[in-house]
């Protein structure tokens, strides 16, 4: 058993604000208890992994970077929402929010434990070697008595590419709002670094999407000087950043 006592993180206050949303108390009081100390046991050992505020929600692909991903579920929650307005004005059909919420908020929650951080670069820990994020978040669901429906939008959200395919509205909502915001980071990121190798000959290491976001502006409103003055703006000692 780990020994060391260890403090608690606290969540982005859209988080929290988000999870304040659900309705129903007991899971309110489940996700809520869940995003403060995302920690699994096993064999008698604590595992907690990187701290959430820090945490990327991907190594590579979409938000790659410190705190990706609490800006990550704060998204997803975002176009959970959306897409939900979306089924029930449009399409008149029902939809159970307390859900969709739990689910676009946690549906990552244990990526913070497969990772390993360096200076320079995110890994895989011992544990995410081992077992991978969403076996360890449904496994945990299913230990702290998650609703069903929540567990099934959680193990549900790759889509196609994961272990079982949406079977409710609401796993569908998570699903699509998931893949949404992963492609909309992604592209940004992308976006961005094409312009500062065309424009710097370089990139910038472990650029945010609020700074791609800059970046890609600059360039459509001036171009490469627009670039310039804006990676310059942003990161004053960018030369410590580059790779």
């Amino acid at each position: 058993m780990e020994e060391e006592v260890r403090e608690r993180s606290i969540p982005d206050e859209e988080v929290v604000r988000f999870a304040g949303l659900i309705k129903d108390e007991t899971l309110r009081m489940k996700v809520l208890g869940l995003i403060e100390d995302p920690s699994v046991l096993i064999e008698g050992e604590v595992y907690h992994g990187l701290p959430l505020k820090e945490s990327p929600a991907a190594k590579v692909h979409h938000h790659a970077y410190p705190s990706g991903l609490v800006e990550h579920m704060v998204s997803v929650a975002t176009f959970s929402l959306t897409l939900c307005d979306v089924v029930q004005r449009v399409y008149s059909a029902e939809v159970n929010r307390d859900i969709v919420i739990a689910a676009a908020l946690i549906h990552d929650i244990m990526k913070p434990l497969t990772y390993s951080q360096t200076e320079d670069r995110y890994g895989m820990s011992p544990l995410g070697e081992r077992v991978d994020h969403l076996t360890l978040a449904v496994s945990e669901l299913i230990h702290r008595g998650f609703p069903l429906e929540v567990i099934h939008a959680v193990a549900a959200h790759h889509g196609k590419g994961g272990p079982t395919y949406p079977r409710t509205v609401e796993a569908l909502i998570c699903n699509l709002a998931d893949t949404a915001d992963a492609n909309l980071n992604g592209e940004i990121l992308n976006a961005a670094k094409w312009a500062m190798k065309d424009c710097l000959g370089e990139e910038i290491h472990r650029l945010t999407a609020g700074e791609a976001f800059s970046i890609v502006r600059a360039r459509q409103k001036k171009g490469c000087i627009g670039v310039v003055e804006a990676v310059k703006q942003m990161r004053p000692k960018a030369k410590k950043d580059k790779i």
